[in-house]
């Protein structure tokens, strides 16, 4: 055999026995199967991506959905509160203050609710107009101011105070206040202008004086590290500001404004009620009584509700309420300057001198 012969490993070379000839192809089959399993593990991971990838994309979806269900209940919402405000604001305007006109004598019922004030429900501007409209009925038997106030305003207060004896003076027909669970301070002073007052045993009745109430916060904002920028022109001007300290001769200055605002409803309290009051030395000294004791002092002629007067006056309840009805759209908009005039800090117009209940 020639030395260029090609070597041929099946019929040369060592023998081999049975084992180590199959060998080779275990292990080509161990290989095979093992590509297997990756190729297998592989579509696995890529099945599992694919199925995680449309998890993700339906909750996307749904989340969307979701989102777009709110939206539209929101606006719904929205679109029905706009409805409702504009269909009180009608009814209000135009249908509110149309009251059948009853058969008959009646009693012409003004309400004071609430705090006395110009931006309030119980400000003078809304109660004249509805003791006008009561004294003009001509089948008006009387004008019943139904007060439930703690008080408030003196200003407010003296000019329902002057227009109630305005009308009082004219003599055409009397005006009564009914007290219901408080006719305090300004709301008592409005009731001292009226012909007679009644309370129920339990009303609380009274508290005839002035009260200015206020902080001081000078060694508060010190402690914080705060400074207070206060510019003026004129060395008082500032002197109710809780930041400053206020000096002797303004605290006189500031007595003498509450004395004499407090004389001031003594004066008209003694002008209305005349005789009738009792020689107490308490009676104005801002104490608040009940119904009964009122009675004993002569701050309220008589003990009787609406309905008992109604039925003394004209043998059966027959009243028709003349207060003029409020615009929702006003009263909203009065409660949020308020709330914002608070919360800024913006100066309001209303005295810090106040005839009410603290």
């Amino acid at each position: 055999m020639s030395d260029d012969r090609r070597y041929d490993q099946w019929t040369e070379g060592p023998e081999v026995n049975r084992e180590e000839s199959r060998m080779p192809l275990e292990q080509g089959a161990v290989h095979d199967a093992e590509s297997e399993d990756a190729d297998t593990l592989r579509e696995r991971q890529r099945l599992a991506q694919l199925e995680m990838m449309d998890r993700w994309i339906n909750g996307v979806l749904t989340e969307q959905r979701r989102s777009r269900r709110w939206k539209l209940f929101f606006r719904f919402l929205f679109a029905a509160l706009i409805l409702a405000s504009l269909s009180l604001s009608i009814y209000s305007l135009f249908l509110a203050d149309v009251t059948p006109s009853p058969v008959g004598h009646h009693l012409g019922v003004v309400r004071v609710e609430g705090v006395i004030d110009a931006e309030a429900e119980a400000n003078a501007d809304r109660i004249i107009e509805g003791l006008q409209r009561a004294w003009d009925a001509p089948e008006t038997a009387a004008v019943v101011l139904r007060i439930n106030s703690p008080g408030g305003s003196p200003v407010q207060s003296q000019r329902l105070y002057q227009e109630i004896r305005r009308l009082r003076e004219a003599g055409d027909k009397p005006i009564y206040a009914v007290i219901e669970d408080i006719g305090a301070s300004g709301a008592y002073y409005i009731a001292a202008a009226a012909d007679d007052i009644y309370a129920a045993p339990a009303s609380m009745v009274g508290s005839i004086g002035v009260i200015y109430a206020g902080f001081g916060l000078e060694q508060a904002i010190e402690r914080l590290g705060i400074q207070r920028r206060v510019f003026t022109a004129g060395e008082n001007k500032a002197f109710l500001d809780p930041f400053s300290e206020i000096a002797p001769d303004q605290r006189r200055f500031w007595q003498q404004v509450l004395e004499t605002t407090h004389q001031q409803f003594i004066s008209d309290v003694k002008a209305g009620r005349g005789e009738r009051l009792a020689d107490e030395p308490e009676l104005f000294s801002g104490l608040v009584w009940t119904g009964e004791q009122a009675r004993v002092l002569g701050l309220v002629d008589g003990l009787k509700s609406l309905d008992q007067l109604a039925r003394e006056r004209l043998g059966e309840v027959r009243t028709r309420d003349y207060t003029p009805g409020l615009d929702p759209f006003e009263k909203l908009s009065r409660q949020l300057g308020r709330v914002a005039a608070h919360w800024f800090g913006i100066p309001q117009a209303n005295s810090p001198v106040r005839y009410e209940l603290p």
